[in-house]
């Protein structure tokens, strides 16, 4: 039984041999074809040994579900698409949030596939292709936008998606959204209990929604601790380039007039930012308290002086894979919808001077 089906240790067919079929793991394990197709999906009539036993000669041999095959019998893909915006925070964030959303994906038989986009570009292109190709079975999508056309097309069109953010549409529609608010509103507070008085803060894009959550924190933050906002006058956000936002954070740095307190949203942007200070001359935890959100526990590792909150990447790419199963399955959207709370990281310095 091992002529011509022999696998590497990975599970993964060697090269110059036929795909395995449903009738390659029958001829192996002495079972019928039916069987071994109810086995490996999980049939309740099946017996635990013996599906046990499909699974291992599947996974051994590396067998993979036809899915052309597939969508012929059920009309399914088992495809899950992620749209990720290629301007998204490259620390950490592609990779956490793909690790979170395949932990809950293995248990399924859904598979993911990453498409990428930018938002210099139309954002409804690659949504078109997916509806109009029938290429998936589920999407998520990312940077949402108050009133987003993304998510009144796939209503629209019946697709299920979860969005990793909230929309102010009258749309009820799955998310996982980090609290924003919340998150710059500890920030002001963590500055104010550090003495700081003149707040500058780097914010998304006002396209995004995550803008006017962020800055209804930020201002409420300013109200009660009686702090001032130093304006950045639109110059920079947590999208500008990075070259241009540590050029403007060291001219604004070197000179008289600068603010003593920094709130940013992004790990990168933040970065980017120190660096400009620190090229004037200027010491973070001495002339300027910054205090940033980070997708990946490393920036107190560069700067152990900067304040930071974590938001959980991979535990929303969770949130996002269960939501978008749980909708496919025909769930209630206003059951598929969660918020994740700020948490300081356990490196980030003790408020105080």
């Amino acid at each position: 039984m091992n002529d011509g089906m022999n696998s590497g240790t990975s599970g993964q067919p060697l090269a110059g041999y036929e795909r395995p079929t449903l009738k390659t793991i029958a001829y192996m394990t002495g079972l019928g074809i039916t069987t071994v197709s109810r086995a490996l999906k999980d049939a309740p009539d099946i017996g635990a040994d013996t599906k046990e036993r499909v699974r291992q000669v599947a996974q051994q041999i590396g067998y993979q579900p036809n899915r052309a095959g597939v969508r012929l019998r059920t009309g399914k893909t088992n495809v899950i698409a992620l749209v990720l915006s290629v301007d998204e925070e490259l620390m950490g964030f592609t990779t956490q949030m793909v690790f979170g959303i395949t932990e809950v994906l293995s248990a399924t038989q859904y598979h993911l596939v990453v498409t990428p986009h930018t938002h210099a570009k139309d954002p409804m292109i690659p949504i078109r292709y997916i509806l109009d190709t029938g290429s998936a079975d589920g999407v998520i999508i990312s940077k949402m936008q108050p009133d987003d056309p993304r998510v009144r097309f796939m209503t629209e069109r019946n697709m299920p998606f979860a969005a990793h953010g909230r929309t102010d549409m009258g749309i009820e529609h799955p998310y996982h959204d980090f609290d924003n608010e919340a998150y710059t509103y500890e920030a002001v507070k963590r500055l104010a209990q550090c003495g700081r008085k003149r707040i500058a803060v780097l914010l998304p894009a006002r396209q995004f929604s995550y803008h006017d959550f962020a800055r209804r924190g930020f201002d409420r933050g300013l109200r009660e601790f009686g702090l001032t906002e130093f304006p950045l006058n639109g110059i920079i956000s947590n999208d500008t380039p990075l070259d241009q936002i540590k050029e403007t954070s060291r001219a604004l740095m070197s000179g008289s007039d600068f603010p003593d307190g920094l709130v940013s949203i992004s790990g990168t942007s933040t970065i980017a930012f120190v660096a400009g200070v620190e090229e004037a001359g200027k010491s973070i935890g001495k002339d300027i308290d910054v205090v940033s959100k980070q997708s990946a526990d490393f920036l107190n590792w560069l700067r152990p002086e900067i304040h930071t909150m974590n938001e959980d990447i991979k535990l929303a790419g969770r949130e996002l894979a269960k939501a978008l199963l749980g909708r496919i399955e025909g769930k209630s959207p206003t059951v598929l919808q969660s918020l994740s709370q700020p948490v300081w990281s356990f490196r980030a310095p003790k408020f105080g001077k």
